[in-house]
């Protein structure tokens, strides 16, 4: 089986729906979306990956893991969304250390928070992509937002493929009504409180600024 290289497009959470988590992968070399269904905290863990310059004051979970598998010379060298059963996906971390191949299931939150800080790429099999894969349907003005690189996307509900997924952008009015001096310092008060959802939300609103 062929096998299909993904990059995270952004994480999304659903304004309708507390707790709901989305993280929208997008094919490479296509414009197929696979959107994955995920849960609070490995959507924090995830954002503060993508989000390089928020560093939370302790080590979450997923920085552990990296700082013990550097310590012992492990190397994560990619992870594979490999199943698809029932609406769960799951995966593989191929791990290697003194030349000697591993591969260990995973939760795909999890192989996909790992891969991010071990800068590994993330793969799944065209079969996967064919059935679970959706094309995301934007208005004229989100569309122009998301070929500018805008990630902040959220979404409020991930439907079956073919139907349209409704979206909105940006950050909230109470952000937008702040000074950049304000937004920074909300910005150090989210990450010293370790909500980090928060702390990237404010992040995009700074380089949306800047």
């Amino acid at each position: 089986m062929s096998l299909v290289r993904l990059k995270i497009k952004g994480i999304s959470y659903s304004q309708t729906q507390n707790g709901a988590y989305a993280l929208i992968l997008n094919e490479v070399d296509g414009d197929r979306k696979l959107p994955i269904v995920i849960g609070a905290f490995e959507a924090q863990s995830i954002a503060i990956a993508l989000e390089k310059e928020i560093k939370p004051p302790r080590p979450l979970t997923h920085d552990l893991f990296k700082n013990f598998a550097d310590r012992f010379d492990i190397v994560v060298k990619q992870v594979i969304i490999h199943k698809l059963v029932d609406g769960v996906f799951y995966s593989s971390i191929i791990c290697e250390r003194d030349k000697i191949e591993e591969i260990i299931d995973a939760r795909t939150s999890d192989a996909i928070a790992l891969a991010l800080r071990f800068n590994a790429p993330i793969f799944t099999y065209k079969t996967i992509l064919d059935k679970a894969g959706i094309f995301l349907k934007f208005s004229s003005k989100e569309k122009d937002k998301e070929e500018d690189g805008d990630d902040s996307i959220i979404v409020d509900e991930i439907l079956q493929e073919g139907e349209t997924v409704e979206i909105d952008t940006g950050a909230t009015d109470a952000y937008k009504e702040l000074t950049v001096e304000e937004l920074h310092q909300e910005l150090n008060k989210a990450v010293a409180n370790e909500d980090y959802e928060k702390a990237a939300q404010l992040r995009d609103e700074i380089s949306k600024r800047n």
